[in-house]
């Protein structure tokens, strides 16, 4: 029984540890707030084609300002360029997203900071920013 509740302590010790890395383990802004490239070695790309892609792009800070969880990290609609983090709501994974202006446009690429699988979330998060375009 005793080790039992030995390995009960330590896995949950385990859980509180991964918890607590994953919500404040410091995050390195100028990893994520480049430009997007060609091929994006991960997450999700979508284009948003426009006339006016800076009215696009402050729409867009709009829409992830009313967002929960989502903080803008770097950059600015003047700048071209935005990145924000969205933390998911029970363990608080971080997932960035950058927006920047095109001549034809603008880009988004939504990623997750761990990991390599994000059960459609970078997807369905883009389609709702889109979605209120």
């Amino acid at each position: 029984m005793k080790l039992i509740l030995g390995l009960a302590a330590l896995t949950l010790l385990g859980v509180v540890g991964l918890i607590g890395y994953v919500r404040l383990a410091p995050q390195d802004v100028s990893r994520w707030h480049v430009p997007i490239p060609e091929q994006v070695p991960s997450g999700v790309v979508q284009f948003v084609p426009a006339a006016d892609p800076g009215a696009v792009l402050a729409k867009l800070a709009t829409i992830a300002a009313a967002m929960p969880r989502t903080t803008a990290e770097a950059g600015s609609v003047d700048e071209g360029r935005i990145t924000w983090m969205a933390r998911s709501r029970l363990w608080g994974f971080p997932d960035f997203i950058t927006a920047e202006v095109t001549p034809k446009g603008v880009r988004l690429w939504s990623r997750q900071r761990y990991g390599t699988g994000d059960y459609g979330v970078n997807a369905a998060r883009l389609a709702a920013w889109m979605a209120g375009l």
